[in-house]
């Protein structure tokens, strides 16, 4: 586990863009069944970064 929230955030902001290369790819080849597995990895991870309250109380 990341030190802190900040880092941990940088985590999810590097995983969200290695699904935005995905998905351009899978656009490209017409992959729904890939797409719909992105959708639901995206939703996941912005529940995780967008949390309320946020993960280390100040």
């Amino acid at each position: 586990m990341p030190p802190n929230e900040k880092e941990y955030n940088g985590y999810l902001f590097d995983q969200l863009s290695i699904l935005e290369r995905l998905e351009r790819v899978a656009r490209n080849e017409n992959a729904e069944a890939v797409l719909r597995e992105i959708e639901f990895e995206r939703r996941q991870i912005e529940r995780k970064l967008y949390q309320k309250p946020p993960l280390i109380s100040e």
